[in-house]
Protein backbone atom coordinates (compact mmCIF):
# COMPACT_ATOMS: atom_id res chain seq x y z
CA UNK A 1 0.00 0.00 0.00
CA UNK A 2 1.21 3.59 -0.86
CA UNK A 3 2.40 5.72 1.85
CA UNK A 4 2.17 9.55 1.52
CA UNK A 5 4.19 11.78 3.97
CA UNK A 6 3.83 15.61 4.55
CA UNK A 7 6.41 17.30 6.56
CA UNK A 8 6.27 20.88 8.31
CA UNK A 9 9.81 21.89 8.87
CA UNK A 10 10.63 24.46 11.60
CA UNK A 11 14.18 25.72 12.58
CA UNK A 12 14.64 23.22 15.51
CA UNK A 13 11.87 20.39 15.02
CA UNK A 14 9.90 18.80 11.80
CA UNK A 15 5.64 17.63 12.30
CA UNK A 16 5.86 14.41 10.33
CA UNK A 17 2.19 12.73 9.54
CA UNK A 18 1.84 9.25 7.15
CA UNK A 19 -1.26 8.53 5.60
CA UNK A 20 -2.13 5.68 3.53
CA UNK A 21 -4.06 5.81 -0.17
CA UNK A 22 -7.14 6.49 1.70
CA UNK A 23 -6.11 9.38 3.74
CA UNK A 24 -6.05 7.28 7.07
CA UNK A 25 -3.57 8.85 9.50
CA UNK A 26 -0.81 5.96 10.22
CA UNK A 27 1.64 8.02 12.50
CA UNK A 28 2.41 11.58 13.46
CA UNK A 29 5.44 12.61 15.18
CA UNK A 30 8.71 14.98 15.68
CA UNK A 31 12.15 15.14 14.45
CA UNK A 32 15.07 17.21 14.37
CA UNK A 33 15.15 19.61 11.40
CA UNK A 34 17.95 17.79 9.67
CA UNK A 35 17.44 15.60 6.37
CA UNK A 36 19.76 12.90 8.25
CA UNK A 37 16.91 12.57 11.14
CA UNK A 38 14.06 12.87 8.84
CA UNK A 39 15.33 10.23 6.27
CA UNK A 40 15.61 7.74 9.26
CA UNK A 41 11.97 8.57 10.16
CA UNK A 42 10.91 8.19 6.67
CA UNK A 43 12.68 4.67 6.62
CA UNK A 44 11.71 3.78 9.21
CA UNK A 45 7.95 4.67 9.48
CA UNK A 46 7.22 4.99 5.90
CA UNK A 47 8.97 2.24 3.60
CA UNK A 48 6.72 2.72 1.01
CA UNK A 49 6.28 6.32 0.63
CA UNK A 50 4.87 7.81 -2.62
CA UNK A 51 5.66 11.06 -2.18
CA UNK A 52 7.13 13.10 0.45
CA UNK A 53 5.79 16.80 0.60
CA UNK A 54 7.22 20.27 2.41
CA UNK A 55 6.79 23.63 1.99
CA UNK A 56 9.22 26.70 0.34
CA UNK A 57 10.85 27.83 2.85
CA UNK A 58 14.86 29.04 3.96
CA UNK A 59 14.93 25.77 4.30
CA UNK A 60 13.94 23.74 2.11
CA UNK A 61 17.13 23.80 -0.38
CA UNK A 62 18.98 22.13 2.05
CA UNK A 63 16.52 19.45 3.23
CA UNK A 64 15.31 18.73 -0.61
CA UNK A 65 18.76 18.41 -1.88
CA UNK A 66 19.71 16.60 1.19
CA UNK A 67 16.69 14.17 1.22
CA UNK A 68 16.82 13.72 -2.23
CA UNK A 69 20.28 12.35 -1.96
CA UNK A 70 19.06 9.98 0.44
CA UNK A 71 16.68 8.68 -2.33
CA UNK A 72 13.59 9.73 -0.58
CA UNK A 73 11.46 11.09 -2.61
CA UNK A 74 10.82 14.33 -2.11
CA UNK A 75 8.62 17.31 -3.61
CA UNK A 76 8.33 20.81 -2.74
CA UNK A 77 4.91 22.46 -2.86
CA UNK A 78 4.83 26.63 -3.41
CA UNK A 79 3.72 27.61 0.27
CA UNK A 80 1.02 30.09 -0.83
CA UNK A 81 -0.75 27.43 -2.48
CA UNK A 82 -0.58 25.15 0.37
CA UNK A 83 -1.48 28.15 2.61
CA UNK A 84 -4.80 28.02 0.38
CA UNK A 85 -5.33 24.27 1.26
CA UNK A 86 -4.73 24.14 4.93
CA UNK A 87 -6.43 27.70 5.30
CA UNK A 88 -9.57 25.42 5.71
CA UNK A 89 -8.77 23.60 8.62
CA UNK A 90 -10.61 25.36 11.63
CA UNK A 91 -6.96 24.70 14.04
CA UNK A 92 -3.69 26.10 12.74
CA UNK A 93 -1.18 23.58 14.25
CA UNK A 94 2.07 22.33 13.07
CA UNK A 95 0.83 18.72 13.38
CA UNK A 96 -2.42 19.47 11.11
CA UNK A 97 -0.45 21.73 8.49
CA UNK A 98 1.94 18.22 8.18
CA UNK A 99 -1.47 16.49 8.20
CA UNK A 100 -2.96 18.55 5.43
CA UNK A 101 0.65 18.29 3.43
CA UNK A 102 0.20 14.79 4.02
CA UNK A 103 -3.38 14.86 2.19
CA UNK A 104 -1.85 17.04 -0.55
CA UNK A 105 0.47 15.01 -1.73
CA UNK A 106 -2.01 11.84 -1.55
CA UNK A 107 -4.67 13.58 -3.91
CA UNK A 108 -2.30 15.36 -5.71
CA UNK A 109 -3.72 18.74 -5.67
CA UNK A 110 -0.77 20.66 -6.25
CA UNK A 111 2.06 22.23 -8.15
CA UNK A 112 5.69 20.96 -7.52
CA UNK A 113 8.10 24.16 -7.19
CA UNK A 114 11.80 23.65 -8.83
CA UNK A 115 14.33 24.08 -6.17
CA UNK A 116 17.79 25.10 -7.70
CA UNK A 117 20.73 24.07 -7.45
CA UNK A 118 23.22 24.84 -4.66
CA UNK A 119 25.28 26.13 -7.54
CA UNK A 120 22.45 28.81 -8.82
CA UNK A 121 21.73 29.84 -4.99
CA UNK A 122 25.74 30.42 -5.06
CA UNK A 123 25.53 32.61 -7.51
CA UNK A 124 21.96 34.39 -6.76
CA UNK A 125 23.89 35.06 -2.77
CA UNK A 126 26.72 36.76 -4.69
CA UNK A 127 24.43 39.28 -6.63
CA UNK A 128 22.42 39.59 -3.88
CA UNK A 129 24.95 40.87 -1.82
CA UNK A 130 26.30 43.15 -4.71
CA UNK A 131 23.12 44.49 -4.67
CA UNK A 132 22.51 45.14 -0.53
CA UNK A 133 26.23 46.86 -0.93
CA UNK A 134 24.76 49.18 -3.68
CA UNK A 135 21.76 50.23 -2.08
CA UNK A 136 23.74 50.65 0.95
CA UNK A 137 25.97 53.10 -0.56
CA UNK A 138 23.53 54.73 -2.25
CA UNK A 139 21.57 55.29 1.09
CA UNK A 140 24.84 56.41 2.54
CA UNK A 141 25.64 59.30 0.14
CA UNK A 142 21.96 60.08 0.31
CA UNK A 143 22.26 60.56 3.87
CA UNK A 144 25.66 62.84 3.85
CA UNK A 145 23.78 65.15 0.85
CA UNK A 146 20.04 65.08 3.06
CA UNK A 147 22.17 66.10 6.51
CA UNK A 148 24.57 68.73 4.80
CA UNK A 149 20.95 70.85 3.68
CA UNK A 150 19.91 71.22 6.57
CA UNK A 151 23.15 73.33 6.94
CA UNK A 152 22.60 75.07 3.61
CA UNK A 153 25.13 72.95 1.86
CA UNK A 154 23.54 71.52 -1.18
CA UNK A 155 26.24 69.44 -3.21
CA UNK A 156 26.04 69.48 -6.57
CA UNK A 157 25.62 66.23 -9.23
CA UNK A 158 28.73 64.59 -9.83
CA UNK A 159 30.39 61.65 -10.50
CA UNK A 160 30.09 58.58 -7.90
CA UNK A 161 33.70 58.01 -7.76
CA UNK A 162 34.20 61.43 -7.09
CA UNK A 163 31.59 62.35 -4.34
CA UNK A 164 33.70 61.97 -0.82
CA UNK A 165 36.18 64.32 -2.27
CA UNK A 166 32.84 66.75 -3.59
CA UNK A 167 31.81 66.60 0.27
CA UNK A 168 35.12 67.33 1.92
CA UNK A 169 34.99 70.35 -0.44
CA UNK A 170 32.09 71.66 0.62
CA UNK A 171 32.42 71.23 4.23
CA UNK A 172 34.70 73.91 4.45
CA UNK A 173 36.57 72.83 6.99
CA UNK A 174 34.07 72.84 9.79
CA UNK A 175 34.85 70.61 12.61
CA UNK A 176 31.08 70.21 13.54
CA UNK A 177 29.94 68.59 10.46
CA UNK A 178 33.23 66.89 9.68
CA UNK A 179 31.73 64.73 12.93
CA UNK A 180 28.86 63.02 11.85
CA UNK A 181 29.62 63.60 7.85
CA UNK A 182 33.31 61.61 8.10
CA UNK A 183 31.66 57.89 9.22
CA UNK A 184 29.29 58.48 6.84
CA UNK A 185 31.79 58.85 3.90
CA UNK A 186 34.46 56.57 5.14
CA UNK A 187 31.67 53.54 5.23
CA UNK A 188 30.50 54.74 1.47
CA UNK A 189 34.26 54.64 0.40
CA UNK A 190 34.05 50.72 2.24
CA UNK A 191 30.86 49.97 0.70
CA UNK A 192 32.53 50.92 -2.91
CA UNK A 193 35.61 49.02 -2.43
CA UNK A 194 33.45 45.80 -1.31
CA UNK A 195 31.41 46.03 -4.36
CA UNK A 196 34.44 46.67 -6.49
CA UNK A 197 35.74 43.32 -5.06
CA UNK A 198 32.17 41.52 -5.83
CA UNK A 199 31.76 43.03 -9.45
CA UNK A 200 35.82 41.79 -10.17
CA UNK A 201 34.43 38.14 -8.72
CA UNK A 202 31.43 38.39 -10.87
CA UNK A 203 33.35 39.19 -13.57
CA UNK A 204 36.00 35.93 -13.37
CA UNK A 205 33.02 33.96 -12.98
CA UNK A 206 31.39 34.89 -16.03
CA UNK A 207 34.11 34.67 -18.42
CA UNK A 208 34.81 30.88 -16.85
CA UNK A 209 31.02 29.83 -17.14
CA UNK A 210 30.62 29.02 -20.70
CA UNK A 211 27.17 29.36 -20.97
CA UNK A 212 27.40 32.86 -19.50
CA UNK A 213 29.80 33.94 -21.97
CA UNK A 214 27.40 32.84 -24.92
CA UNK A 215 24.96 34.80 -23.27
CA UNK A 216 26.89 37.62 -23.30
CA UNK A 217 27.08 37.84 -27.05
CA UNK A 218 23.70 39.44 -27.10
CA UNK A 219 23.59 43.05 -26.69
CA UNK A 220 22.81 45.06 -23.57
CA UNK A 221 23.98 41.65 -21.53
CA UNK A 222 26.60 41.85 -19.36
CA UNK A 223 28.43 39.32 -16.76
CA UNK A 224 25.74 40.89 -14.18
CA UNK A 225 22.35 40.08 -16.28
CA UNK A 226 24.33 36.85 -17.59
CA UNK A 227 24.90 35.76 -14.28
CA UNK A 228 21.55 36.12 -12.76
CA UNK A 229 19.93 34.69 -15.55
CA UNK A 230 21.45 31.44 -15.60
CA UNK A 231 21.38 31.47 -11.35
CA UNK A 232 17.70 32.49 -11.62
CA UNK A 233 16.15 29.90 -14.56
CA UNK A 234 18.77 27.17 -13.18
CA UNK A 235 17.91 24.61 -15.76
CA UNK A 236 16.41 25.42 -19.30
CA UNK A 237 14.82 22.47 -19.80
CA UNK A 238 12.11 23.40 -16.88
CA UNK A 239 10.44 25.46 -19.41
CA UNK A 240 8.87 23.40 -22.72
CA UNK A 241 8.44 26.69 -24.57
CA UNK A 242 11.09 29.50 -24.38
CA UNK A 243 8.03 31.49 -24.12
CA UNK A 244 7.08 30.69 -21.05
CA UNK A 245 10.45 31.97 -19.51
CA UNK A 246 8.31 35.65 -20.36
CA UNK A 247 5.78 35.02 -17.48
CA UNK A 248 8.19 33.19 -15.37
CA UNK A 249 9.86 36.58 -14.78
CA UNK A 250 6.69 38.68 -14.50
CA UNK A 251 6.82 40.52 -18.02
CA UNK A 252 4.09 38.97 -19.47
CA UNK A 253 0.48 40.85 -19.04
CA UNK A 254 -1.97 40.30 -15.97
CA UNK A 255 -5.37 38.66 -17.84
CA UNK A 256 -8.75 38.69 -16.22
CA UNK A 257 -11.85 37.07 -17.71
CA UNK A 258 -15.05 36.70 -16.37
CA UNK A 259 -18.40 35.96 -18.63
CA UNK A 260 -18.63 39.03 -21.33
CA UNK A 261 -14.90 40.72 -19.63
CA UNK A 262 -11.84 40.00 -20.64
CA UNK A 263 -9.19 42.45 -19.78
CA UNK A 264 -5.44 42.49 -20.69
CA UNK A 265 -3.44 44.64 -17.79
CA UNK A 266 0.06 45.76 -17.18
CA UNK A 267 2.62 42.94 -16.50
CA UNK A 268 2.62 40.52 -13.49
CA UNK A 269 5.43 41.39 -11.97
CA UNK A 270 6.15 38.07 -10.38
CA UNK A 271 9.16 36.21 -10.24
CA UNK A 272 12.45 37.62 -10.12
CA UNK A 273 12.45 41.00 -9.59
CA UNK A 274 16.19 41.58 -9.73
CA UNK A 275 16.70 39.65 -13.57
CA UNK A 276 13.12 41.97 -14.23
CA UNK A 277 15.28 44.70 -13.37
CA UNK A 278 18.22 43.55 -15.28
CA UNK A 279 16.59 42.87 -18.65
CA UNK A 280 14.56 46.10 -18.47
CA UNK A 281 17.99 47.74 -18.56
CA UNK A 282 19.30 45.69 -20.94
CA UNK A 283 16.41 46.74 -23.31
CA UNK A 284 17.40 50.22 -22.93
CA UNK A 285 20.91 49.53 -23.41
CA UNK A 286 19.81 47.89 -26.74
CA UNK A 287 17.47 50.50 -27.78
CA UNK A 288 19.36 53.34 -27.38
CA UNK A 289 23.19 52.47 -27.07
CA UNK A 290 23.92 49.57 -29.20
CA UNK A 291 24.99 50.34 -32.05
CA UNK A 292 24.89 47.39 -34.22
CA UNK A 293 21.56 46.26 -36.30
CA UNK A 294 19.61 43.68 -35.58
CA UNK A 295 15.96 42.39 -36.44
CA UNK A 296 15.21 42.76 -31.96
CA UNK A 297 16.61 46.53 -32.33
CA UNK A 298 14.72 47.34 -35.50
CA UNK A 299 11.07 45.89 -33.96
CA UNK A 300 12.12 47.58 -30.61
CA UNK A 301 12.49 50.88 -32.56
CA UNK A 302 9.38 49.67 -34.03
CA UNK A 303 7.31 50.01 -30.80
CA UNK A 304 8.89 52.86 -29.65
CA UNK A 305 7.20 54.75 -31.85
CA UNK A 306 3.49 52.63 -31.42
CA UNK A 307 3.41 52.79 -27.71
CA UNK A 308 5.90 54.56 -26.60
CA UNK A 309 9.39 54.09 -24.41
CA UNK A 310 8.85 52.70 -21.23
CA UNK A 311 6.26 49.96 -22.28
CA UNK A 312 8.29 49.12 -25.65
CA UNK A 313 11.34 48.35 -23.31
CA UNK A 314 9.28 45.89 -21.46
CA UNK A 315 8.08 44.41 -24.61
CA UNK A 316 12.14 43.92 -25.74
CA UNK A 317 12.70 42.46 -22.10
CA UNK A 318 10.85 39.46 -22.58
CA UNK A 319 11.55 39.28 -26.19
CA UNK A 320 15.25 39.39 -24.85
CA UNK A 321 14.50 36.52 -21.98
CA UNK A 322 12.83 34.38 -24.26
CA UNK A 323 16.35 34.87 -26.77
CA UNK A 324 18.22 34.40 -24.02
CA UNK A 325 16.51 30.69 -23.08
CA UNK A 326 16.87 29.76 -26.93
CA UNK A 327 20.47 30.68 -26.79
CA UNK A 328 21.14 28.86 -23.77
CA UNK A 329 19.01 25.69 -25.13
CA UNK A 330 21.13 25.09 -28.60
CA UNK A 331 24.12 26.73 -28.09
CA UNK A 332 24.02 29.02 -30.52
CA UNK A 333 25.11 32.59 -30.23
CA UNK A 334 23.39 35.87 -30.86
CA UNK A 335 23.55 36.29 -34.75
CA UNK A 336 23.61 40.07 -35.87
CA UNK A 337 23.08 40.08 -39.26
CA UNK A 338 19.54 38.96 -39.09
CA UNK A 339 18.67 38.64 -35.24
CA UNK A 340 18.29 35.68 -33.54
CA UNK A 341 15.15 33.23 -34.38
CA UNK A 342 12.87 33.41 -31.44
CA UNK A 343 11.54 29.46 -31.66
CA UNK A 344 9.09 28.53 -28.64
Amino acid sequence: MKQYVGLDVSQKSTNVCIVDEEGRQLWTGKCLSTPEAIATVVRERAPLAERVGLETGPLCVWHYHGLKAREIPVLCIDARHAKAALSMQLNKTDENDAAGLAQIMRTGWFREVHVKSFNAHLQRSMLQSRLQLVNMRRDASNQVRGALKVFGIVLPPGRLSTFDRLAREHLGGREDLSAFIEPLLAAWRAFGEQVALLDKRLRKAANEHLVVKNLMTAPGVGPLIGMAYVATIDDPKRFAKSRNVGAHLGLAPRRFQSGEMDCQGSISKCGDALLRHYLYEAAGVLLTRSRRSSSLKAWGIQLVKRIGKSKARVAVARKLAIILHCMWRTGEAFRWDSGTEVTA
